[in-house]
């Protein structure tokens, strides 16, 4: 076990944990007071490794799918832990990735007005960057996401064996949010993951060591705007571009590589709209590039997207599109930018003839 980070939040301070072994010990000394909530694609996986935690009094194995975490599922999950015997002094254990964690968030927010959970992240997307910063949501009907809480857990224990599992898709979609969070820090940070990309998958120690600066990097935004309404924004950086992609192609870019499509959209552009610059983009694109190879011809039709783009919430006017660009040194910043003519000729030119072609 390495050494950890420990974050502060409204609800008091919590720890990150890096140990490699956090499900054998998990397994090997299963608290009584544990309730757990389980991805049933990680259950099937690691059977074998946590046959007692599977064996013990409160188990819920549930699919890992959008309709899990809506509302209209809340009622079994209640159900499972008041026939259970749930107390306050009892804690809630999520083991799976986004979505386990935010079933999980939002029932320890909300049960006897406030239960402790702890989160055993199994995806990368969920170990680098969502599993700290206490935001988390639930859709309702056809309101996605409609439904949050900031309640973060109390531990998070992080084992990159998880990673072992995933499809190279999931891992690459997990260093699309790693590029990001790199890139907000600045050219220095964002020059180190692209020298060290191809390490990422051969060589667990510069995994686990590019997670951990990840973390660091958004902990000292999280610290600061906990409640994303102000410098936590940033983190926004390429998904309002990446969020339309996956609408315009009903999802058949996943949600990591699309961000990564986004990075690279909003390098370039800002350097078109007088912002950034043509040698930032030039200089980050190769390593993006990479991460999003294979779907760099996915069709993109430019009315679903500008549709898409229209909707983002972080939008605050008719015609417009808040976005969060690089500028000329590097360092991103938010701006409103108009959606006329121009922005979407732009727009278009991108996707259609820059995206395909080889940086």
């Amino acid at each position: 076990m390495s050494d950890g980070l420990t974050i502060q939040s409204h609800k008091g301070p919590y720890r990150v944990h890096f140990d490699v072994d956090a499900l054998a010990r998990l397994n090997a000394s299963v608290p009584d007071n544990a309730h757990f909530l389980i991805d049933a694609r990680v259950a099937d996986l690691y059977r074998d490794q946590m046959g007692h935690v599977l064996a013990s009094k409160s188990v819920l194995v549930i699919e890992a799918t959008e309709a899990a975490k809506s509302l209209e599922r809340f009622p079994a999950y209640v159900d499972h832990l008041v026939s259970r015997g749930l107390r306050r002094d009892h804690v809630l254990v999520a083991i799976g990735g986004g979505i386990l964690q935010d079933i999980t968030c939002f029932l320890s927010a909300t049960m006897l007005r406030g239960v402790d959970w702890r989160f055993y992240p199994t995806t990368l997307l969920a170990q680098c960057d969502s599993c700290i910063g206490s935001k988390s949501s639930i859709n309702c009907g056809d309101a996605k996401n409609i439904l949050g809480t900031f309640t973060p857990p109390k531990d998070i224990f992080l084992s990159t064996r998880f990673l072992a599992t995933l499809d190279p898709r999931e891992i690459r979609s997990g260093i699309g949010e790693m590029l990001k969070v790199h890139m907000i820090a600045g050219p220095a940070d964002f020059a180190a993951i692209a020298e060290s990309y191809d390490s990422l998958w051969t060589r667990p120690t510069v995994m686990e060591a590019t997670i951990r600066r990840s973390l660091q990097i958004k902990q000292g935004y999280i610290e600061k705007d906990e409640f994303d309404t102000g410098p936590r924004l940033v983190f926004n950086l390429g998904h309002s571009f990446g969020h339309a992609i996956e609408a315009a192609t009903d999802f058949a870019v996943p949600h990591g590589i699309a961000v990564t499509i986004g990075l690279d959209m909003a390098g370039w552009m800002s350097w078109r709209l007088g912002q950034g610059s043509e040698d930032n983009w030039r200089m980050a694109r190769p390593v993006l590039a990479r991460n999003y190879a294979g779907y760099q011809s996915v069709p993109v039709p430019l009315n679903r997207f500008l549709a898409a783009l229209a909707k983002d919430k972080k939008n605050v006017g008719a015609g417009s599109a808040t976005l969060i660009l690089p500028d000329a040194e590097g360092q991103v910043t938010r701006g409103v930018h108009a959606v006329d003519d121009a922005f979407c000729t732009l727009c278009a030119e991108f996707l259609d003839k820059v995206r395909p072609h080889d940086p």
